[in-house]
């Protein structure tokens, strides 16, 4: 009897062990819940590449018995500050609390507020973004998970499925993928996810495009202020110096923001995170410096710019190193109006 017992302990630990899901329930997976990872990458500021490659694994793509029984996306225990719903499931230990949700929106929800509300990952929200094995190495590290093995986990599922572009999308930097027929919808609209411009008629666009506290943007800490919010009440809320707010934004003296933007609470790099970047309409060298988060004078002179010459829609823009020539400029009565006036 003992046994017979031993083994089937052996056999279910060796069934943990292999492939829990296929290929085609990963991805259908994916096409059900990536609109859910961007929202909450954009509420939150958690990449949603990592969203959904814990997602993946905690509920072995959906098909977990936990999953099924309680809408827990993520495996996060009850604690003591827990005050919903419950299950009980065998994890560590037999019979652990778990947290129970209504929907899958409520579970994302709570895990981004999970983690952005815990003093032990608030280093993550230093990271870029967009280095989804940084965050995955330190999700390891602050202890969500005990599997040794769990960051490696995270990456491959990331690179396997190509979930980076899921990140990419809110932060506007891709455009949104159009649905699978048959996907279920989750209770949510498709947010706006379109490139940020500066130009007056399409500021709006961009308003759903970054999270709501500050993030990252190539290693630099910034945050999207809103239109008449004034520079003095974010170097006051940000324990900053106004005259170095203002110079880590490449700004002269401004009082009220005209216009939604990033504010950088960091000095921007020399060079930015990718190698170039393509003008989008309505972009000025202004703009894209502050999506990419590099200095105004740098990427002037890696395009071989003057301060006020504007490149064309779908030029070329290099942030890394020297342009070979000078993008085509645009012609100066389109109209377009920059945000602010980048000091020289």
């Amino acid at each position: 009897m003992h046994l017979k017992l031993r083994i089937l302990v052996f056999t279910m630990g060796l069934v943990r062990l292999l492939p829990a899901q296929s290929p085609d329930q990963v991805q259908t997976y994916i096409n059900t819940y990536k609109m859910l990872a961007i929202a909450e990458m954009q509420r939150s500021g958690v990449p949603a590449s990592i969203i959904l490659a814990q997602g993946i694994h905690e509920t072995s793509a959906g098909t977990s018995d936990l999953v099924i029984a309680s809408n827990n996306h993520f495996g996060i225990k009850c604690k003591a500050s827990w005050t919903g719903q419950v299950v009980y499931h065998d994890d560590d230990a037999r019979g652990e609390c778990f947290r129970s949700y209504a929907t899958a929106a409520d579970s994302y929800r709570d895990h981004s507020d999970y983690l952005s509300q815990s003093p032990r990952y608030a280093f993550l929200f230093k990271l870029n973004p967009e280095d989804y094995e940084s965050w995955a190495y330190g999700l390891k590290k602050a202890g969500y998970a005990t599997n040794v093995k769990y960051s490696q986990i995270l990456i491959k599922l990331i690179r396997d499925y190509d979930l980076q572009k899921y990140s990419l999308i809110a932060l506007g930097k891709l455009p949104p993928e159009e649905p699978v027929a048959g996907t279920p919808v989750q209770e949510m609209q498709r947010p706006s996810l379109e490139g940020f411009t500066d130009s007056a008629s399409q500021k709006t666009a961009v308003n759903n495009s970054y999270p709501e506290v500050p993030f990252s943007i190539n290693a630099a800490k910034v945050v999207y202020a809103r239109a008449g919010v004034s520079l003095l009440s974010l170097s006051n809320q940000y324990q900053i110096p106004l005259a170095r707010l203002l110079e880590f934004n490449d700004m002269n003296q401004e009082d009220v923001l005209n216009n939604d933007q990033l504010i950088f609470l960091q000095r921007k790099r020399k060079s930015g995170y990718t190698p170039f970047h393509i003008v989008q309409p309505g972009e000025s060298m202004y703009s894209i410096c502050q999506a990419e988060g590099i200095r105004y004078e740098n990427i002037l002179e890696f395009n071989r710019l003057k301060p006020g010459e504007e490149p064309a829609a779908g030029e070329k823009i290099y942030l890394q190193s020297m342009a070979g020539t000078k993008p085509a400029l645009r012609n100066s009565n389109t109209g377009s109006v920059k945000m602010t006036t980048p000091s020289s």
